[in-house]
């Protein structure tokens, strides 16, 4: 086989709906670790004079807002949740879902705001900001966990094989349509820019001695 030949099939490999929308959540708590990080900078705990910590959340917030409430989540109000609503036992969770996705966008919203270049050098608004950073990763850990281990799963066994093999090309249309061409693999680098500007890049890091 040729290495052009390796290259082509490689592309070819199609991924399931799932397994996309589980990969997006890789990026939400890739997100939810720079706030945890930038938390730390707005409440004393790290200093550095160098980091413009409302420029760094800004610019995750703008991430947040494009990928995570701009896409992935109505990929799951479009597609995944409507499924359910003949499932009388997942009606509470899927309600809920829904509310926290408004949630999530409310304070992202919130979060654009109080870091733009108009207001993001004001400390009075470090403790809105915190309260807004806590919200977010407080509501979205539990939330994507939840959507991991019970949504998904049996969003998997509601479709037949076909249908959840033709989905998952649809995703991908829908990801190249709005990001273009290896769109995934440029928000990741995106959010793996901010990691590096923070120092919480290497995984190593994280690992106790």
């Amino acid at each position: 086989m040729t290495e052009n030949t390796t290259e082509n099939n490689e592309k070819e490999i199609e991924i399931s709906p799932t397994e996309d929308l589980m990969r997006e959540h890789g990026v939400l708590r890739r997100i939810l670790l720079i706030y945890s990080d930038a938390l730390k900078y707005l409440q004393g705990q790290k200093v550095n004079n160098q980091i413009n910590i409302y420029a760094v959340i800004y610019d995750t917030a703008s991430i947040a807002h494009k990928f995570i409430e701009g896409y992935h989540q109505k990929l799951e109000e479009q597609y995944v949740f409507p499924r359910f609503s003949q499932k009388p036992k997942y009606a509470g969770l899927i309600n809920t879902l829904i509310n926290q996705h408004n949630a999530a966008s409310n304070l992202t919203e919130n979060i654009l705001y109080f870091t733009s270049v108009k207001n993001g050098c004001y400390l009075k608004n470090n403790l809105r900001l915190i309260h807004l950073l806590s919200s977010y990763i407080n509501m979205y850990e539990p939330h994507s966990a939840r959507e991991d281990t019970v949504v998904f799963p049996a969003f998997h066994e509601l479709l037949a094989p076909e249908e959840f093999n033709k989905l998952g090309e649809v995703f991908e249309e829908i990801e190249e349509q709005k990001f273009g061409e290896d769109g995934f693999k440029r928000i990741v680098n995106e959010v793996a820019e901010i990691e590096k500007t923070l120092g919480i890049y290497n995984l190593a890091q994280f690992t106790p001695i």
